[in-house]
C-alpha cells in the first residue's frame, strides 16, 4: 500500500515516460490557449448509446445518455484552471460518469478566462443546472434527481453553483460531486507546497486565478472562492474525491471537513499517491475513483 502523500511509483514511472503531459501547463498566450482548449480530446474508451450536441441559453453543452431507465442527471463541469479544458478534451471523464452512475450527463462548455473573466463562467453553468432542474422530463427521470459534478476548477463551479442555488432558496440539488476541487482563492495550504510542480504548479495556479478573477481580489466573494463562505449549511450532500499528492487536496480536505462541521452530509475519500488530474489522465486509481462516484451518485440520485 502507497502512503498517501508518497507518489505512487507507477505514477512516478508515468510522469517520467511523459514529460511534455506532466510538466505544469503556465503559458497563457493566445497559440497555446488555442490548444489547449481543443474540441478534440483522446480516443473514447468507453461507449454511450446516445451522444448529442446542443445549446442551452447561449451555452455550448454536450449530453450522454445510455440506453434504458436513467438513475437521474449529472451536469458536470469540466476542469481546466477555468482557463483551458473543452467538453471535447473531457470528454473521457463525463462518458466514465455516466456509465458509472447510470445518469444522463450534460456536459457544459462554460465561457473560460481571460477573455471572459469571473463571473463569466459560473453563470453559464449556473443557468444550464437550472434548466436542467426545469427540463427533468426531457430525460424521462424524477423530479429533483439532479446532481452537479466537475473536477479540479470545475469542482470549484460546482460547489459554487450549489451555493448559488441555496442561497436562492428556489431550488435544490441532490447532491454535488467535487474532484480535487480549487477551492481557496489565493490561499496556499501545506498541500500547495508540498506538491509544487507535481502536474500542476503555484505559478500556473497563480496565472489562472489572475486570469479568472481578472486581476480582482476574490477571496472573500464565496462564489468565487467557496472554502470562504461563512456559512456552509444547508447545501445539498457532497462527495469529495482527493488525490494524495494533490496541491489542491488540503483545500478539498478543509471544505469536507466545514461541510460536515455545519452538518452537511459527506463523503470523503482520498487515493493515496496520486497526483493532480489523475482521474482525468486516466491512471488506474481512475477506474477506483469512477467507482465510488458512480455508486455515491446512484445512491443520492434515487432519493434526491
Amino acid at each position: 500500500m502507497v502512503e498517501e502523500g508518497m507518489i505512487d511509483p507507477w505514477v512516478a514511472e508515468w510522469i517520467e515516460a511523459n514529460p511534455a503531459r506532466a510538466t505544469p501547463f503556465d503559458n497563457l498566450s493566445p497559440e497555446l490557449l488555442e490548444l489547449a482548449r481543443g474540441p478534440v480530446g483522446a480516443p473514447p474508451t468507453r461507449e454511450i448509446a446516445n451522444i448529442r450536441d446542443d445549446v442551452v441559453d447561449g451555452v455550448p453543452i454536450r449530453v450522454y445518455e445510455g440506453d434504458g431507465p436513467q438513475t437521474g442527471l449529472v451536469v458536470y463541469f469540466h476542469g481546466g484552471g477555468f482557463v483551458i479544458g473543452s467538453i471535447g478534451l473531457m470528454d473521457n471523464v463525463a462518458r466514465e460518469l455516466a456509465h458509472a452512475s447510470g445518469a444522463v450527463v450534460v456536459s457544459v462548455g462554460y465561457r473560460l478566462a481571460p477573455e471572459h473573466p469571473y463571473p463569466s463562467g459560473l453563470d453559464d453553468c449556473e443557468s444550464v443546472t437550472r434548466w436542467a432542474l426545469n427540463n427533468v422530463n426531457l430525460f424521462d427521470v424524477p423530479s429533483g434527481a439532479v446532481a452537479v459534478a466537475g473536477e479540479s476548477a470545475g469542482g470549484n463551479l460546482a460547489a459554487a453553483v450549489s451555493l448559488r442555488l441555496r442561497d436562492s432558496g428556489d431550488t435544490s440539488l441532490a447532491g454535488q460531486v467535487l474532484i480535487y476541487p480549487a477551492l481557496a482563492g489565493t490561499d496556499e495550504h501545506p498541500s500547495s507546497v508540498q506538491f509544487d510542480g507535481l502536474i500542476i504548479s503555484r505559478t500556473s495556479s497563480q496565472r489562472y486565478w489572475a486570469a479568472y478573477s481578472g486581476g480582482r481580489d476574490l477571496d472573500l466573494d464565496h462564489y468565487a472562492a467557496p472554502l470562504h463562505a461563512k456559512r456552509l449549511d444547508g447545501l445539498p450532500p457532497a462527495l469529495v474525491v482527493l488525490g494524495g499528492c494533490d496541491m489542491l487536496r488540503d483545500e478539498g480536505r478543509e471544505y469536507a471537513a466545514r461541510l460536515r462541521e455545519e452538518g452537511v452530509p459527506v463523503e470523503e475519500t482520498s487515493y493515496p499517491g496520486q497526483p493532480h488530474g489523475f482521474i482525468n489522465l486516466g491512471f488506474p486509481a481512475a477506474d477506483l475513483a469512477f467507482e465510488r462516484i458512480g455508486a455515491w451518485l446512484r445512491q443520492r440520485l434515487h432519493a434526491p
